[in-house]
């Protein structure tokens, strides 16, 4: 990691180790989504299914290695999704590493920058309140 090639070539092996489980996923009636190395994943397999899959999938590369969050709630990115009887509801998730940077707008930092802060944070409020 440091490099700024780093996360590019990172997506596109992942594109390729990815392939057959979004086809498998999909052609199963589930969701796929996938932000960098975190993968969210809805389906309705068992359990025991479904972690069948994954030590299977595990296979394919020695070098990556999935884990599986399997309950009624999950959190992705920044999300935090719970089924509860049947309706999906949603809150704004933060890690326990979280800290909370501000970018001082008397700063050197370009404009397109600045501004982008400020929507990306009214853009997170929208989506949290509907």
């Amino acid at each position: 990691m440091g490099s700024p090639l780093t996360l590019t070539i990172s997506n596109c092996y992942m594109y390729f180790y990815e392939r057959q489980i979004v086809k498998q996923i999909r052609n199963s009636g589930g969701i796929y989504f996938r932000y960098i190395d975190d993968m969210f994943i809805t389906i309705n397999w068992s359990d025991r299914h479904l972690r069948k899959q994954i030590d299977r999938w595990n296979k394919f590369d020695e070098n990556i290695n999935l884990s599986a969050n399997i309950g009624s709630h999950a959190n992705f990115l920044g999300l935090h999704m719970e089924n509860q009887d049947g309706q999906l509801f949603t809150t704004v998730y933060q890690k326990p590493s979280y800290e909370p940077y501000y970018l001082p707008f008397n700063s050197i930092h370009p404009l397109h920058m600045k501004i982008n802060i400020h929507f990306a944070m009214h853009l997170l409020a929208i989506i949290c309140i509907e």
